[in-house]
């Protein structure tokens, strides 16, 4: 990239940011400014503003937003905020399925390894991730996604402890200090502002410019992120809210793994297991569901249905029938939630593997 003899400061901003990144150092601009064709006194006029130290600079952080730091703020950072373990508990309930082998064993390696988890609602992502923290007592950071949520909620901020003004560390650097694992839950909710995270998804840490300190990834530390698409928006409009993703962002985790329901003998474990949790004893009930649960999603994939059962409503309908006794109300119940055309087709769908099913409820029932 050539350059005549003036350079405006944008210019030399961005054909430093291009060769170097964000920080760089006095041989960085040096060679920056023999390549152009232009004196080293120039360039470095032109940035002075982003100097941060002897020979050091960082096109994120001005000279002036750290001195007024350092007058502004002299009590110290709020220590970390959690104190007891963050590791998950154990769900008896839980059946291993999928790719649950694979996240377990990148969780049990302690490197630093992005990984990103596709899937429908509903279908264990976010409970597979718990639950290998659990097996392997390793210490779980959740955020849950939103597009209001921006760098003051993920990486931290000012707030008034006693009258005072002090730092306070967001979920991020919570995560990166201890090592743990930092799940991003419903990632593709985010919007542009996710971009805060770049150097953390490089292994690199991150400069927390409000106070001038550099936090660098803690042994073990790694990034988790779930979500229904893979970050390129919803084509069929069934995730309403989902946000196409900075390719970028994207690019920075190695791996994506393509989560689907659990098949109908894993799925039948759960639901024994949850069965047995909230005391009810009906195997081929259970058995059912899981048949029902499977002519619904392959019915799904072919056109004939617009919705799913995922296994999680699965286990809400053997909850509900433990609390109102009934099978017929359980199931009534938990698919109110879709439109009467999609109702209707799901109970005609069970009739199919329930002759006893009977397609009207009781409204009245105390």
């Amino acid at each position: 990239m050539a350059f005549e003899l003036k350079m405006t400061e944008q210019q030399a901003v961005d054909g430093l940011r291009k060769l170097y990144g964000t920080e760089f150092t006095t041989a960085d601009v040096r060679a920056f400014s023999a390549m152009n064709g232009i004196g080293y006194g120039t360039v470095s006029k032109k940035i002075k503003k982003y100097k941060v130290g002897k020979g050091k600079w960082n096109l994120e952080v001005t000279t002036e937003a750290v001195e007024n730091i350092e007058k502004s703020f002299s009590s110290p950072a709020v220590e970390p905020s959690v104190e007891q373990s963050l590791v998950p508990e154990k769900d008896n309930t839980f059946i291993k399925f999928g790719n649950f082998p694979d996240v377990r064993n990148i969780i049990k390696s302690k490197l630093f390894y992005p990984t990103f988890i596709t899937g429908l609602s509903g279908n264990g992502k976010t409970m597979g991730v718990e639950q290998a923290c659990a097996q392997l007592g390793r210490e779980l950071v959740r955020v849950n996604i939103t597009i209001e949520t921006d760098e003051d909620d993920l990486i931290g901020g000012f707030r008034l402890l006693d009258g005072a003004t002090v730092w306070h560390n967001g979920p991020v650097i919570e995560a990166l200090e201890r090592g743990a694992v930092l799940l991003l839950d419903e990632i593709d909710l985010a919007s542009n502002k996710i971009l805060c995270l770049q150097s953390i998804l490089e292994g690199k840490g991150v400069f927390l410019k409000k106070i001038g300190r550099f936090v660098k990834p803690s042994a073990g530390f790694n990034v988790i992120a779930t979500a229904n698409t893979k970050g390129k928006g919803s084509e069929d409009g069934r995730f309403i809210g989902t946000n196409v993703l900075n390719e970028a962002f994207l690019e920075r985790f190695p791996v994506t793994f393509e989560q689907d329901y659990p098949g109908p003998a894993s799925e039948q474990k759960i639901l024994m297991n949850v069965s047995e949790v909230v005391g009810v004893n009906d195997p081929k009930f259970c058995q059912r569901l899981c048949d029902w649960s499977d002519i619904i999603r392959k019915t799904f994939y072919d056109g004939g249905v617009e919705d799913v059962i995922s296994t999680r409503r699965l286990v809400h309908i053997i909850r509900a029938y433990s609390i109102f006794g009934k099978k017929e109300k359980a199931i009534q119940v938990c698919i109110n939630r879709f439109d009467d055309e999609t109702k209707q087709s799901f109970l005609e769908l069970y009739d199919k593997v329930d002759a006893d099913f009977e397609l009207t409820v009781d409204k009245e029932e105390n």
